[in-house]
């Protein structure tokens, strides 16, 4: 089932349409002429629209080239008389989907409706294959700064080494995106990458999460399962949070970082493993380790290659070129678009604090797209970022 609408100034065309489409169990608005049909296709929600070419006000062509400004891209399928096929050739030009003549053929129009709609169909799939590409290919930091550039000439020293990296920085500086850099830079790219967000699990279950349990180790233990460790075989362990690790997890991680093994929970076999591990922390791990809640000696294991990520607010050069970068992603995202920004605006983005860094800075950016109407100027970031 479609919706549909049909934009034309003969009433009896209209309704010989929509007689028969909602014979086939499709869903028909009407306008009467142009003005009011492109304001309606505005709305948006329709899977195809047939268009008069020729109407008093605003003509076929109008519309067509109403809805290409505004970023909408339905199909439409235009309808024209014989004395009007040069204005329909028209606007096939600038995107119509197809153009059929009257008087209707219905079987036509149907066949018609049928091809547009599955370009539709295809043209959303693509939308959503092309977020998951995204979502899965090389990852990017983003930005010039001497901050920046600094931690990329690291990441491209360290990835194809197996040394141990420990990544700090404040939340949502990007201390993952560090993370998956130096794993699809590395000679284990082709492996997995397997996350641990240790300040996600249960003291009583990092263990299991980790390491191998037996079945019966524990009340919950119903049978053998992998922990994280093994399933990174080959590949890269990245435990996020790691300074809020519990202490006997902490001990059993030294012990597989030492001798390579790890131990099942509730079980006495050595596992042999081949995984390089990665951290991140926002914590200061010398006070931790000060405090009797971090090994000083897992510590030094993991840092054998520190990696400092600065907050947005130390790399403020970097704020225009991150924009520019949110701005094409969010605006593919919600097929849109891209709207401009003033200088003042910028000049406000830049200024901001920032205290939940680049992941506040993309929230924003969405925000903003969202609410703007065709320019993100300095009153509507103060508005909503104020």
């Amino acid at each position: 089932m479609a919706q549909i609408l049909i934009i034309d100034d003969e009433a009896p065309i209209r309704a010989a349409m929509r007689d028969i489409l909602e014979y086939e169990g499709h869903k028909v608005d009407e306008a009467e002429d142009g003005t009011a049909g492109l304001k309606v296709a505005l709305g948006g929600g329709f899977d195809a629209i047939f268009c008069d070419v020729k109407m008093p006000g605003k003509d076929g062509v109008e519309v067509l080239e109403g809805l290409s400004l505004s970023g909408v891209t339905t199909p439409v399928i235009i309808m024209t008389g014989h004395a009007s096929v040069d204005l329909a050739v028209k606007a096939l030009r600038i995107g119509a989907f197809d153009f059929i003549e009257k008087p209707l053929d219905l079987n036509r129009v149907l066949v018609s409706l049928r091809n547009a709609t599955e370009k539709e169909d295809l043209r959303k799939e693509t939308v959503v294959l092309r977020k998951k590409v995204r979502s899965v290919s090389t990852v990017q930091m983003v930005g010039d700064s001497p901050a920046l550039q600094e931690i990329l000439a690291m990441i491209d020293r360290v990835a194809p080494t197996d040394a141990r990296v420990m990544i700090t920085g404040e939340n949502g500086t990007g201390k993952e995106l560090v993370a998956r850099m130096i794993h699809d830079q590395s000679a284990r790219k082709d492996g997995p990458m397997i996350e641990v967000n240790c300040a996600a699990i249960p003291a009583e279950l990092i263990e299991s999460e980790l390491f191998v349990h037996e079945k019966g180790a524990f009340t919950s233990a119903v049978k053998m399962r992998k922990g994280r460790f093994e399933l990174a075989q080959k590949g890269t362990l990245f435990l996020d949070e790691i300074g809020d690790m519990a202490l006997p997890a902490q001990a059993k991680m030294l012990r597989a970082l030492q001798e390579h093994r790890i131990q099942r929970v509730g079980g006495d076999k050595d596992i042999t493993v081949d995984v390089r591990v990665v951290a991140a922390t926002n914590k200061d791990l010398s006070a931790e380790i000060e405090a009797g809640r971090f090994r000083e000696d897992l510590f030094h294991r993991l840092n054998v290659i520190p990696i400092h990520v600065p907050a947005l607010r130390d790399r403020r050069e970097d704020v225009p070129a991150l924009v520019a970068h949110f701005l094409e992603m969010v605006c593919a995202d919600l097929n849109v678009p891209q709207p401009e920004v003033t200088s003042k605006a910028m000049s406000e983005i830049q200024g901001a604090s920032w205290r939940g860094n680049i992941r506040e800075l993309r929230n924003a950016v969405e925000r903003l797209v969202i609410l703007c109407d065709g320019e993100i100027n300095d009153k509507l970031v103060l508005k909503h970022l104020g």
